[in-house]
């Protein structure tokens, strides 16, 4: 096994990315990867993919750079491994799978607010640029009901009153998109959602218009989820607590039937998987002081707390995102996601 530091990896990557050339012992370490408690992961390391990414890495590097550093990640040393053995190999493995198709492929991102969801919409479709493939990212929030529609459907059910739970998105318009797009139909009307509309209760807006797209990501929070027997609900976790929670979670697990014909588009399914489901309470937390220090308006504490549950309640991670886990059969890829939003674990 090579213990080998971040440092010590990065410096073998700015090596690949400056054109230099590696000693045998170099190239041997980075074939033989094995993860260890300095650098806890790597994503398939296949001889076919390490040579790929021997030739792409210098030409999409100065691009890719750019991104990130949009993104806030200011220090290569945050990133450059997590580019060679994740987003890289990951990204040419998802394009070695379209290639083995006879149509453009669907690949589903579970991920709550602060897994990466955002990071790897954007890097991905890059370094398929590179490789001469298009593509185009599609949010389950893309597919809320309109702002009247919901207004509509919060008389019919007042706790519908965050738009997020199952219910609140407009399954048939997704479904239409996504077989449009898969049976290459073009030109494809993408439907966009502005959270920003009437006081943040947002709302549809012009679609954007697509005439090509050989793979598409389809991301949210709850994509892929299935519904569970209801006898979990008989000793619920926190914060279901209440008779009436455990009728909304009731309810919001008979609603996922729904969408199944979507997650049935799905070629692959990734999850982004916080190590523990409370994290993102706190990382909801410290982007609302983030938006308060920025000037804008945000949450308090109790009202961040408040919101958080109400999503809990509705799909909880444990009754929920657990068995996807737990399921190979369900799930491609779980990528888990430490207290710092960094990669820390990858299960195949």
């Amino acid at each position: 096994m090579n213990i080998l530091s971040k440092s010590e990896l990065n410096s073998i990557i700015l090596k690949i990315i400056e054109r230099q050339s590696l000693s045998s012992s170099e190239q041997e370490i980075l074939k033989t990867f094995t993860p260890h408690s300095n650098y806890p992961f790597t994503h398939n390391q296949e001889p076919d993919l390490y040579r790929e990414r021997i030739s792409i890495l210098p030409l999409i590097y100065p691009s890719l750079k750019k991104i990130l550093q949009q993104l806030n990640f200011t220090e290569s040393e945050n990133y450059l491994t997590t580019i060679w053995f994740f987003w890289l190999p990951l990204a040419l493995e998802l394009a070695n799978l379209y290639r083995q198709k006879s149509h453009p492929i669907v690949i589903g991102i579970l991920g709550s607010q602060g897994t990466g969801k955002t990071t790897i919409t954007k890097i991905l479709p890059l370094i398929w640029q590179y490789l001469n493939l298009s593509s185009v990212a599609i949010s389950l929030d893309d597919l809320y009901k309109t702002y009247q529609d919901r207004k509509e459907l919060l008389k019919l059910d007042s706790r519908l009153i965050w738009r997020g739970p199952p219910g609140t998105h407009d399954i048939k318009l997704g479904l239409d998109v996504l077989t449009a797009l898969k049976n290459r139909q073009y030109p494809v009307n993408i439907p966009r959602f502005d959270k920003s509309l009437h006081e943040g209760r947002g709302d549809r807006i012009s679609g954007e218009i697509v005439n090509q797209a050989d793979i598409i990501i389809f991301e949210g929070w709850f994509v892929g989820v299935k519904p569970v027997e209801e006898k979990v609900f008989k000793n619920p976790p926190p914060p279901i607590i209440t008779k009436s929670d455990r009728t909304f979670a009731i309810d919001c697990n008979r609603r996922l039937k729904e969408y199944l014909p979507l997650w049935e588009k799905l070629n692959y399914l990734m999850i982004l998987n916080p190590e523990d489901y409370r994290y993102s309470l706190k990382w909801r937390q410290e982007a609302e002081q983030k938006m308060i220090a920025q000037g804008k308006t945000g949450m308090n504490s109790q009202e961040i707390e408040e919101f958080v549950f109400y999503f809990w309640k509705a799909l909880h991670p444990e009754i929920f995102i657990k068995p996807l886990i737990e399921n190979p059969q369900s799930v491609n890829l779980v990528v888990n996601i430490d207290i710092h939003h960094q990669v820390n674990q990858i299960i195949k």
